[in-house]
């Protein structure tokens, strides 16, 4: 243990990791562990259930997947010993790298499972025999109901990103996965917020759990620094980003998130006109191999844009990314965290910049809630062109607007409502040159009847 003016350090050593283990640790360059890290490991270790809320980026999958392999330890038999549960297929292809550059040095099988490819080569892999499996909840779930995958070995569980995986539906996934594997057994659950959902499921889930929680709920990392832009339109956003991307010394690696497939594509076709550099673009109608290579391409540098939307906001496992905008600002409030995680990463300063339009700004304030703290603010640069809002994003906008009055002001009727009282109100009647007076509609009479 080293000494510090403040105190002693922890190092790996601590751990009572096998040489395995450190050789791996040091190979990758991890130096002191992180909090998260410093907390977790030894729990896990000792055996107990652990509830970890750590945001992106601050090391939480080598601090479930170190104490993991020492248990595991070596290979051995046919079926998994470890379940790791993932929402994406992106997050589930991180941790299996994160497994591959730590168990470099043993002899442990591990897969990663995942939808959006045919489920042959992974019965194949699982048939040869496993230790370490991750997957996604559905496709694990599809293949043991084949029957091509036994559970019965199973001594440890972990749910990562759980919260996400409550967004995205996963629960009924989770309680048949819950009913099929063995009762004795160690879970773990991490998670980025812990909202009332989390604190039930981690009822539900786990014995007795140790409660790690290294950073306030949803709190940005503090090697990122945000700034916020007011902008009225789509296109004044694409301005901005042509104005930004000029400067190549600063914007070398940029991730994009739009809220939709269709901005993505709109936002890609944009930079790829007019700024220099790869672009690539990763969403759900992507197919995987083209994701992957999206994301090898981006990680190698060969690639200075990636534009995604919220699919991949925790798949992203890149060191040197300078800077994420959010051209959409995220509906689900703590994917907020989650994009700008991707920045930042290993202690290394990084830059997100949001742009938000008048009907994004009350989820700006929703998330500056989240996050307790206020997202800086400037004025668009004078050179960046304001483009006219076109009639139907405008008609959007408005009623995007008038749906978050209601929710605060029940008496709240609508703009639209309003409009046609004032619709005339110091306008000028031309024809008779005094100030327009809305009149009464006139009657139609009908034809009389005949009374023959």
């Amino acid at each position: 243990m080293e000494e510090k003016e403040n105190g002693p350090t922890i190092t790996f050593d601590d751990f009572k990791l096998n040489r395995q283990l450190l050789n791996a640790v040091a190979d990758a360059g991890y130096t002191v562990p992180t909090p998260v890290q410093q907390q977790t490991i030894p729990l896990i270790t000792a055996g107990h259930d652990v509830m970890g809320i750590a945001q992106t980026g601050t090391g939480k999958t080598a601090a479930y997947v170190l104490p993991l392999l020492m248990k595991v330890k070596y290979a051995q038999g046919t079926h998994p010993r470890a379940v790791i549960l993932s929402p994406t297929r992106e997050l589930a292809m991180q941790i299996e790298e994160s497994i591959r550059l730590l168990a470099k040095y043993t002899d442990l099988r591990f897969l990663a499972i995942y939808g959006g490819v045919g489920p042959k080569t992974q019965i194949e892999e699982i048939k040869k025999g496993i230790d370490i499996l991750v997957a996604t909840p559905g496709r694990l779930m599809e293949i043991y109901m084949k029957g091509d995958l036994i559970l019965k070995e199973l001594k440890t569980l972990v749910l990562d990103e759980a919260d996400k995986m409550m967004d995205m539906g996963f629960m009924p996934q989770i309680r048949s996965i819950l009913e099929v594997i063995p009762r004795k057994r160690q879970n773990l659950l991490f998670s980025a917020t812990m909202h009332a959902r989390i604190e039930k499921l981690s009822e539900e889930f786990l014995e007795f759990p140790v409660k790690v929680e290294v950073t306030p709920a949803a709190t940005p990392v503090e090697t990122v620094s945000q700034m916020l832009y007011q902008i009225p339109n789509l296109q004044t956003k694409l301005n901005m980003l042509h104005y930004l991307f000029r400067n190549e010394e600063i914007f070398t690696r940029v991730i994009i998130f739009t809220r939709s497939k269709k901005n993505a594509e709109v936002v890609a076709e944009f930079v790829n006109d007019s700024a220099r550099g790869t672009v690539r673009v990763i969403h759900g109608n992507k197919g995987q191999n083209m994701r992957i290579n999206a994301m090898e391409a981006f990680r190698s540098g060969e690639v200075r844009f990636l534009i995604a939307t919220d699919v991949a906001s925790r798949g992203i496992d890149i060191t040197a990314v300078s800077h994420v905008i959010n051209f959409d600002v995220p509906m689900i409030y703590e994917d907020y965290v989650h994009r700008i995680g991707r920045t930042g990463r290993a202690e290394q300063e990084g830059a997100s910049i949001t742009f938000a339009t008048e009907a994004e700004i009350h989820h700006v304030r929703e998330i500056e809630k989240i996050i307790k703290m206020q997202i800086p603010e400037a004025s668009l640069p004078p050179e960046v062109e304001v483009a006219k809002t076109k009639f139907a994003e405008s008609q959007e906008m408005a009623l995007e607007v008038d749906k978050q009055k209601r929710r605060t002001d029940p008496d709240f009727k609508g703009a639209f409502h309003d409009k046609k009282q004032h619709l005339h109100e110091g306008v000028i009647d031309k024809r008779t040159g005094r100030p327009f007076e809305e009149k009464k509609p006139t009657k139609i009479r009908g034809f009389r009847r005949n009374k023959s």
